[in-house]
C-alpha cells in the first residue's frame, strides 16, 4: 500500500517539470511569434512577475531555450533573444535546405506507412488551423511536421543534424503573415504527396525549395539586399519539373 507521504512526494515531483515546461513553451512562443524581438534581453525578475512564477523556472527555461538556439547568454549582456546576421542566416538556410532535401528523398525511398500516417495527421491539423485562422498553433505544428518528416527518412545521423538545425533556425521559419502560412502548409502537402508517390527527386526538390522560400521570406523581412536565394545552385541534379520516375 502506498503511503500518503509517498503520493504527495510523487505529485510534488510531477509539478516541477510541468511548471518549467509551461514557462519554456510561453517564452518560446513569444520569441517565435516575434513578441520578443531578436536582441531583446530576457530579464528574469520581470518575466517571473509577468508569468506569476518564481525566478527559478524562468532561469531554467532560459537555459533550455539557449540549448535550442533561440536565446544566447553572455557574461556581459546576460540572456537575450538570438540575433542572426544576414550572412549567418543565409548560410544556415542553405545547409538546412540541402539536408531537408536529402531526408525527403530517403523518406520517399523508405516509404514507412506508419510514419506517413503520422505526417498526414499533423498536416490535417495544420490545414485546419490555417483555415480557421488559429495561426498561434502553427509554430508547434510546423515543428511536429518536420520532426515526423525527419523520422520518415530513417537515418538517425541525418535526423540528429536536422534536429539541431531546426532548433537553430526556428526563429527564421515562424511567419506570422497568413498568406505565408497558407503557402507553407500547401508546400507541406506537396512534399508529402511526393513521398507517398515514392518520387525521390520531386520530394527532395520540394523539401529543399520549401526551406529556401521560407528563408527568402525571412531575409526580405530584414530588408536584406539580394534576398532572392534560389534552389538551382544547391540542387543542380534534381528534376524541378517533377518528371522523375519512381524507383524500381
Amino acid at each position: 500500500m502506498t503511503s500518503k507521504s509517498a503520493v504527495n512526494r510523487r505529485r510534488l515531483g510531477d509539478e516541477v517539470p510541468s511548471l518549467l515546461g509551461r514557462v519554456v513553451d510561453e517564452l518560446r512562443q513569444r520569441i517565435l511569434n516575434r513578441q520578443m524581438r531578436p536582441g531583446e534581453r530576457l530579464i528574469e525578475g520581470r518575466l517571473a512577475e509577468e508569468l506569476g512564477v518564481s525566478r527559478n523556472p524562468v532561469r531554467e527555461a532560459i537555459r533550455v531555450l539557449a540549448s535550442e538556439g533561440l536565446v544566447e547568454v553572455s557574461t556581459r549582456r546576460g540572456a537575450a533573444v538570438v540575433e542572426m546576421s544576414q550572412q549567418e542566416a543565409r548560410e544556415t538556410i542553405e545547409v538546412r535546405a540541402l539536408l531537408e532535401g536529402q531526408n525527403a528523398r530517403l523518406a520517399a525511398r523508405r516509404h514507412d506507412k506508419a510514419v506517413i500516417k503520422r505526417i498526414e495527421a499533423v498536416l490535417t491539423k495544420g490545414a485546419a488551423a490555417v483555415r480557421s485562422g488559429r495561426f498561434e498553433e502553427l509554430s508547434d505544428l510546423n515543428q511536429q511536421f518536420h520532426q515526423e518528416l525527419a523520422a520518415a527518412g530513417q537515418n538517425t545521423v541525418l535526423g540528429d543534424m536536422l534536429k539541431r538545425l531546426r532548433e537553430r533556425t526556428a526563429i527564421l521559419f515562424s511567419p506570422t503573415d497568413p498568406t505565408q502560412q497558407r503557402r507553407l502548409w500547401d508546400e507541406h502537402a506537396g512534399i508529402l504527396r511526393a513521398i507517398i508517390d515514392g518520387d525521390e527527386k520531386l520530394a527532395a526538390t520540394r523539401a529543399a525549395e520549401h526551406v529556401m522560400r521560407a528563408g527568402s521570406d525571412y531575409l526580405l523581412a530584414l530588408n536584406a539586399v539580394d534576398a532572392d536565394i534560389t534552389i538551382d545552385s544547391l540542387l543542380p541534379a534534381m528534376d524541378r519539373k517533377g518528371t522523375s520516375r519512381k524507383p524500381r
